[in-house]
């Protein structure tokens, strides 16, 4: 199957529904009408005109980064396009993020983000969120 990778965001009725075939947290259309195309870079990967993957990079564009929404359709997973949305992200902010800034992530698969320079920062961090509702 050929896979095309672009760097802009999914649709929000895509980013909801791909976010739910992924397995991770529900989002409302309308948190994704307004979150989506704000972030620093998106990637989208698409199986004839179908959203089947997706990351973006979300922060201020200058001091801190955090990589999100990575997300793979279970039918097309281990294709190596989780990889290769991985890769365009990194790529992007080894040229747009100074040297200085804070790259993040919640990882829920380690492994797969250490391939790409990430390492566990705890116990000196240790990461934290606000569960909503």
């Amino acid at each position: 199957m050929d896979y095309e990778l672009t760097e802009e965001p999914p649709t929000p009725r895509e980013f909801v529904a791909l976010r739910r075939a992924a397995g991770m947290g529900d989002r409302t259309i309308e948190a994704a009408e307004t979150g989506l195309g704000n972030e620093c870079v998106a990637v989208s990967v698409r199986a004839d005109g179908d959203l089947v993957g997706m990351g973006r990079v979300v922060g201020d564009g200058a001091t801190v980064f955090q990589v999100v929404d990575i997300a793979v359709d279970p039918d097309h997973q281990s294709r190596g396009l989780g990889r290769r949305v991985m890769e365009r992200l990194v790529s992007w902010l080894d040229a747009n993020a100074p040297p200085t800034a804070y790259v993040n992530l919640i990882a829920s698969e380690p492994e797969f983000y250490e391939r790409f320079g990430f390492e566990t920062c705890a116990p000196t961090l240790v990461g934290m969120d606000r569960p909503s509702e």
